[in-house]
């Protein structure tokens, strides 16, 4: 305390001075509206320049957090643009490979496009109802396909709709082959994941490898052979250890399908009547007399 009356008492006149100097200029601003205009514009410019280095200040101080925190998002972004690039890759590979094949396979057939107006993707036994049924020549037992493959199989027909039996139902049975062998079954669904199917029956002498490629044999008039229906993701013993079940990884999303096409076998109806003639030929025995 003593010493700061010392200081008080040595600078009492320099200190009068400088408040003295700070009344005046007070009394100079309040009561004159230049002079009180200029010095607040210079108070308020000063003021933003101090807060704009103090601002600066902090943000160069916070440079190494910012840059770990960007270097960090970079990774992340580099992770997922990796994943999505081979998604796509892999999409693209199996549209490549598959389309050119769908097109030579279906180039003398007839297609009805369709859209998918309804679609059951939630139980068991699922169903497709397309806007397009008799009126259309739509008819019962024509197969689906869609741009990435076999679909299903027509089951009812109305004028202007069709219900379809897709893949992704525990009644489908569809006749596929393994891609380049001559190895077959049928296509079925165990109601779990709509992405995945199986195929069942195939011989255990069968050099089935994952990855190879599943397609419709063409053993019936619903479609013509080569449509592609999905990859191999696993060989296993069949239930009964006879034969082969390949677990397949379908290439139709049928939860999110659109746009679809029926097939027109052009030779459907000489076939059909083919049919018709057998069975009434099975009706008959060798006398030509009706069998009891």
């Amino acid at each position: 305390m003593h010493t700061f009356l010392e200081f008080i008492r040595r600078y009492s006149y320099g200190l009068l001075f400088l408040l003295l100097e700070a009344v005046s200029v007070w009394l100079l601003v309040s009561f004159n509206a230049y002079q009180g205009s200029v010095w607040f514009t210079a108070a308020n410019s000063a003021t933003a320049r101090l807060a704009g280095l103090y601002t600066g200040g902090q943000q160069f101080l916070s440079l190494r957090e910012v840059n770990g925190e960007l270097t960090r998002r970079n990774i992340v972004l580099e992770q997922q643009n990796n994943a999505l690039r081979e998604e796509l890759l892999r999409l693209r590979h199996d549209t490549t490979a598959d389309s050119p094949t769908l097109r030579a396979t279906l180039a003398g057939y007839k297609l009805i496009q369709a859209h998918v107006v309804s679609n059951s993707a939630e139980r068991a036994y699922n169903y497709l109802v397309i806007d397009r049924g008799s009126a259309d020549g739509v008819r019962p037992e024509m197969g689906v396909v869609a741009g990435t493959g076999a679909v299903g199989i027509v089951y009812l027909t109305a004028p202007h709709h069709a219900l379809v039996i897709p893949a992704t139902n525990r009644k489908s049975s569809i006749s596929c082959r393994v891609r380049g062998a001559n190895y077959f079954g049928s296509l079925g669904w165990d109601g779990k994941d709509f992405l995945s199917a199986y195929v069942d029956d195939v011989p255990r002498y069968a050099d089935v490898k994952r990855g190879a490629i599943i397609e419709t044999s063409g053993y019936s008039t619903v479609f013509p052979p080569g449509i592609f229906v999905g990859r191999v993701t696993k060989v296993e013993n069949s239930s009964d250890g006879q034969s082969y079940r390949l677990d397949v990884r379908l290439g139709t999303d049928f939860a999110n399908l659109r746009d679809v096409a029926v097939i027109t076998t052009p030779y459907r109806a000489e076939i059909d009547s083919l049919r018709v003639q057998a069975q009434q030929l099975d009706s008959l025995d060798v006398n030509n007399r009706p069998v009891k």
